[in-house]
């Protein structure tokens, strides 16, 4: 439960990548001056190795097959897409570099650099970090919940902007969920011609869509109790009218 892990405010950079690969579908590969977009190829393995399902006609595995030793300099990107449809919807990108062997007729990378990046900036992640990283417990379920509440909770998510900064909503044309994990929810704020994120952090983590659902329940009822902000009043005026 919530009280085994760590609290933060938000994902550290080891526990986001982790994520962003435990989530993605696709990925671009990079090798011997061949890039091939894959989609459904790809698992994680224990530590954070990643293992490539290759088309037999794949230019990439002939180049690990012919490479010295069975090697070959190899970088994997993933982008991180935001479910709900948005503004600039890629959250975060993941690039893993390092050598692809063949083992036991798998093509296997072992990262040997890790660099997340994120609206806040690019961050070079500690391997040890990365290999003892847990992707986040909410990953696999956030695609279905962040939906579920845009789509059929607006009022909710109305009524959580109560519980943001009046100035973050100066302007604001519409706010959407963006991203929720075990320690917040992340609120996108859409204005004429620029765009702000806002955090919206659990008071202890969520570890389960149960635990989720509480920390949900404890944020609405704060904004329950809260005054509108008159950003969002006079949008919401000016919609109606």
């Amino acid at each position: 439960m919530g009280d085994r892990h760590t609290w933060t405010a938000a994902p550290a950079a080891a526990e986001r990548a982790r994520s962003v690969l435990a989530a993605a579908w696709s990925c671009a590969v990079t090798a011997s001056g061949v890039r091939e977009e894959l989609a459904g190829a790809h698992t994680v393995a224990e530590g954070g190795r990643v293992l490539l399902h290759l088309p037999e006609d794949s230019a990439l595995a002939a180049a690990a097959l012919c490479a010295p030793r069975g090697e070959v300099s190899t970088v994997l990107e993933f982008a991180d897409v935001a479910p709900v449809p948005v503004r600039h919807r890629i959250r975060a990108r993941l690039w893993l570099a390092g050598r692809l062997s063949r083992e036991g007729g798998r093509v296997v990378l072992r990262p040997a650099r890790v660099a997340l990046r994120r609206p806040t900036g690019m961050a070079v992640v500690d391997l040890a970090d990365y290999a003892a990283a847990e992707p986040d417990p909410l990953v696999a379920a956030e695609a279905r919940l962040l939906t579920h509440l845009a789509d059929a909770h607006p009022d909710a998510v109305e009524r959580l902007t109560r519980l943001v900064d009046r100035d973050s909503l100066h302007g604001a044309v519409r706010v959407r969920p963006l991203a929720v994990d075990r320690h917040g929810l992340t609120l996108r704020i859409e204005r004429a011609r620029t765009h702000g994120d806002v955090r919206l952090t659990f008071h202890a983590p969520a570890d389960d869509i149960a635990e989720l659902t509480e920390r949900m329940h404890v944020l609405l009822a704060r904004a329950s109790t809260a005054t509108c902000p008159r950003a969002l009043q006079r949008h919401r005026t000016d919609r109606d009218g």
